[in-house]
């Protein structure tokens, strides 16, 4: 399957890693505004084609992928339309919707290292999409209602996790150690949390009862989160973005 993605940015880039990555680099056809910007990603991925003309790009390709800003979808469609016959076209710009695109579908940025939460639009297409990113992490079919929630889980939400794991560190340096050994202890605790709960199956709170002893000092932790409305951030940061509510 011949990919052409559009757009070189933060994830047009992240996506194209992680392909090649992925043992896809012969397959992958790449466009980007400058040549400079290629020349880079060539460097990371070596074996892709990149181009600076979208139009070219876009002949021969099996599945063509916007990653452009949102306020560039209707001009790039424009721009390559006479070569999208028989193509599936897909797009990652956020909340744009086209006649001509097949499927819309959220990434995140830790596609480059096989490891994103991508969402997939309900479509005809959609499996097929949802193969091509499984080899990114993990896909979801979900109906179009859920898209926005799960951009703001996933899209969004790892900058939301990033946000926690930089507060960990602060309290850590505020506790005596140096912001390196913050951070590293931060991101394995992290770490080990994420990988229990997959190979347990276990509920958050179940998880939570392991560690937490009557009296001890991690239900005094617990409850200041509580006391901060923790919970209640989280969620209320999460449902920020939905379109409802804009």
């Amino acid at each position: 399957m011949k990919i052409t993605v559009i757009g070189a940015g933060n994830m047009g880039g992240a996506l194209v890693k992680g392909w090649a990555k992925a043992g896809l680099s012969t397959n992958l056809t790449v466009t980007a505004r400058t040549q400079e910007t290629l020349d880079r990603l060539v460097e990371a991925c070596p074996g892709i084609t990149t181009m600076l003309d979208n139009k070219q790009a876009t002949k021969g390709a099996d599945v063509v992928l916007l990653a452009v800003k949102p306020w560039l979808v209707e001009q790039v469609i424009e721009e390559i339309k006479p070569e999208l016959a028989d193509k599936l076209l897909i797009s990652v710009a956020a909340n744009v919707r086209h006649e001509r695109i097949n499927v819309y579908a959220m990434p995140n940025i830790a596609a480059e290292f096989g490891e994103s939460m991508t969402f997939i639009e309900e479509a005809e297409q959609a499996n097929v999409a949802a193969d091509l990113f499984g080899k990114l992490g993990q896909s979801k079919i979900v109906p179009q209602r859920l898209m926005d929630a799960g951009m703001m889980m996933a899209g969004c939400g790892i900058a939301y996790v990033m946000r926690f794991l930089r507060a960990m560190m602060e309290g850590g340096v505020e506790m005596g150690f140096y912001p390196d050994e913050a951070k590293a202890i931060a991101m394995q605790t992290m770490q080990g949390a994420v990988t229990m709960l997959r190979q347990t199956g276990l509920h958050p709170e179940a998880a939570i009862d392991k560690v937490t002893t009557p009296g001890g000092i991690t239900i005094k932790g617990l409850n200041e989160l509580d006391h901060a409305a923790f919970n209640s951030a989280v969620i209320r940061c999460l449902k920020a973005g939905l379109s409802n509510n804009k």
